[in-house]
C-alpha cells in the first residue's frame, strides 16, 4: 500500500505559489483553483480567462502572470463570495500533492528543491548571514550591511579580582569573585558604499566595587566611529574609540592571550579618545609595507568635553618587515602559514588634567591630583613606546616598551614612568600530536617603575609573571582561559617588598 504523502496534509493553493515548475493535471481542480485565485484578487479576469485555455497549467503560469499584472488587494467582502466546498478544496490539495509527488521522484539529484529555494531567496531583497562578527544583514546590491555581535565574558578571581599596585592592596582579606566582566553589544557595518564604514559598542553591565556609585554599572556607549575608506593608504576616521598607540590596548579584550591586559596598560594606555584620524597601508606586500597612523584628539577621554584649548596629539608607524601585514590579534590560533613580524614605534602629547586613562574616561595614577581638580593643562604628558610582534604556524610573540614623562605644572615637578610587557604561546599539537590542537601554553613578563604614591621622588617596582592556559572551541570567539599569576612591589617609601599568587579563570563567548 502506498504510503500517503506528506504533503496532501499542506494547503494546496499556498503550496502551489511556493512549487515553481510543478504541473497540475488539467481538471475540476484547475478550474476550482482559478476560481479562488481570481476571487481573492491575485489574478485578473483577462487571466483567468487566458489560463482556462491552457490543457494544463503550471505555477510559472500562475506566478507569472499575477507578477506581470498585480491585481489590486481584495476587499474583505469578496472572500465570503467566492465559497469553496470542502469537496473541491479536497480535489484541489490531491492534485497538488500527486504533483509534487511526482515531481520529487524524477528529481533524484535535488534540483528542484534547489531551483525552490533559489526562488526563495531571490525575492527576498536582503541576504542573511553568521560571520566571526555575528549575525549579518546585507543588502543584494552591497551597499548596506550591518553586523550585530552579542558577547559575554564571565570570569573567577582569587585572592584580588585587580592588580594590586600598593603595600596595602596586598594585605586586604582575600576574596573569591564571580563576575560578568564584560557584557557587550557590537553593531557594525557600511552605508550608501562599502567603503563608508561605521561602528558603534556599548557596555551593557559594567562590574563595579561595593563602594562605587550605582552609575558605575550602568549600561554606557564606550565607541563609535566612522571610517572613509576608499583607499587603502588613506582612511579618515571620525568619533570615538580606542586610540591606535599600542596592540595591547587597541586588540578587543576577547582577542587577549590571558584573561586580562599585563600590569603595564593601566599606567600606559591612552584608551577611548573623541578625535580625528588619518591611517593607511602603504607599500603592501613588499618589504617596505608598512602602516601608519597620525591624529588628534581632545584628551579627556571617553565622552567628555575638552576643558581648555588643548589636544593630544599623537602618531605611530608600523613597519611589517616581512612584507606580510600583521593583524591586531593575540595568540596564533589561525596557524599563521608564512612568518609574519611587525616592528612599531608611536607617541603622544597631551596637556590637561588626566594622568591616566580607561574604559570609563579621564583618572589619575596614584599620587596624583584628580582630573576633578579645576586647573586646566595642570599636567603635561609625553610618552613613546616600542613593539614588536611575531606569528608563525602557532606560535606568537609580542612585546612592548613604554617610557612616559609627567611635567606637573603646579608643584613644578617632572616625573619618568618606564613599564612594559614581553609574552609568548604556542600550540604544542604541531610538535606533540598526543597534546590537544585547542590547548594553548602562555607565558608573560611585565614590569611597571612609578612614583611612589607618598613621595613622588621615591620609586615604586612592580612586577607580573603569569602562566597561562587557553582551549579554544571556536577561535577567539568562544575560549576558556586559566592564567596564574605571581605578583610583586617593591616600595621605596615604606621599605617593603610584598607579594601574592592570583588564580583566573575566564569563559569569553561572542554569539
Amino acid at each position: 500500500m502506498k504510503k500517503p504523502s506528506p504533503l496532501r496534509s499542506l494547503a494546496g493553493v499556498p503550496l502551489l505559489f511556493s512549487l515553481a515548475g510543478t504541473t497540475v493535471p488539467a481538471a475540476a481542480a484547475d478550474k476550482a483553483l482559478l476560481d479562488i485565485l481570481l476571487g481573492n484578487g491575485v489574478i485578473t479576469q483577462e487571466q483567468y480567462d487566458s489560463l482556462m485555455q491552457k490543457p494544463a497549467l503550471t505555477s510559472e503560469d500562475i506566478l507569472g502572470g499575477a507578477a506581470a499584472s498585480p491585481a489590486p488587494p481584495p476587499a474583505p467582502a469578496k472572500l465570503a463570495e467566492q465559497p469553496v466546498s470542502p469537496d473541491v478544496a479536497r480535489q484541489i490539495d490531491v492534485a497538488v500533492a500527486d504533483a509534487v509527488d511526482r515531481r520529487l521522484s524524477d528529481d533524484s539529484e535535488g534540483g528542484f528543491m534547489q531551483s525552490f529555494a533559489s526562488q526563495v531567496a531571490d525575492s527576498f531583497p536582503v541576504n542573511a548571514d553568521y560571520t566571526d562578527k555575528g549575525f549579518r544583514l546585507e543588502t543584494k546590491d552591497g551597499r548596506f550591511q550591518t553586523n550585530l555581535q552579542w558577547r559575554a565574558q564571565m570570569r573567577y578571581s582569587e585572592p584580588f579580582r585587580s592588580d594590586p599596585r600598593q603595600v596595602a592592596s596586598f594585605e586586604e582579606p582575600e576574596t573569591r569573585d564571580f563576575e560578568t566582566r564584560r557584557l557587550r553589544m557590537k553593531i557594525g557595518g557600511h552605508g550608501y558604499q562599502p567603503w563608508l564604514k561605521y561602528y558603534f559598542e556599548v557596555d551593557l553591565q559594567p562590574t563595579r566595587d561595593s563602594d562605587d556609585e550605582s552609575y558605575a554599572a550602568s549600561s554606557r556607549l564606550i565607541t563609535w566611529r566612522a571610517d572613509i575608506a576608499k583607499w587603502d593608504w588613506a582612511t579618515l576616521r571620525l568619533g570615538q574609540w580606542k586610540v591606535d598607540l599600542n596592540q595591547e590596548r587597541v586588540a578587543s579584550s576577547g582577542r587577549q592571550q590571558f584573561v586580562e591586559r599585563s600590569i603595564a596598560n593601566r599606567v600606559f594606555t591612552i584608551d577611548r579618545q573623541m578625535g580625528v584620524q588619518l591611517r593607511g597601508h602603504l607599500f603592501q606586500e613588499t618589504p617596505a609595507d608598512m602602516r601608519y597612523y597620525v591624529g588628534a584628539f581632545t584628551g579627556e577621554g571617553r565622552g567628555v568635553a575638552n576643558d581648555d584649548d588643548n589636544l593630544m596629539y599623537m602618531g605611530r608607524l608600523q613597519w611589517n618587515f616581512l612584507g606580510r601585514d600583521m593583524p591586531w590579534r593575540m595568540t596564533d590560533v589561525e596557524y599563521t602559514e608564512q612568518p609574519t613580524g611587525a616592528l612599531a614605534f608611536a607617541g603622544f602629547t597631551n596637556e590637561g588634567v588626566c594622568t591616566r586613562w580607561s574604559s570609563s574616561g579621564c583618572g589619575r595614577l596614584d599620587g596624583y591630583a584628580s582630573p576633578l581638580v579645576d586647573q586646566p593643562g595642570l599636567y603635561e604628558i609625553d610618552q613613546w613606546t616600542q613593539e614588536f610582534s611575531f606569528k608563525w604556524r602557532g606560535f606568537s610573540a609580542l612585546q612592548e616598551y613604554h617610557n612616559k614623562t609627567i611635567k606637573d605644572s603646579d608643584r613644578g615637578t617632572e616625573e619618568e614612568l618606564t613599564g612594559g610587557y614581553a609574552q609568548a604561546g604556542y600550540f604544542f599539537h604541531h610538535l606533540f600530536p598526543v597534546v590537544p590542537a585547542p590547548l594553548e601554553v602562555a607565558f608573560r613578563y611585565a614590569f611597571v617603575d612609578e612614583p611612589n604614591a607618598s613621595d613622588r621622588m621615591l620609586e615604586n617596582e612592580r612586577r607580573e609573571y603569569t602562566m597561562g592556559l587557553n582551549w579554544f572551541f571556536n577561535g577567539h570567539n568562544n575560549k576558556l582561559t586559566l592564567d596564574y599569576s605571581h605578583l610583586t612591589l617593591e616600595d621605596e617609601f615604606l621599605s617593603r617588598d610584598v607579594s601574592d599568587n592570583r588564580v583566573r579563570l575566564q569563559w569569553d563567548v561572542s554569539f
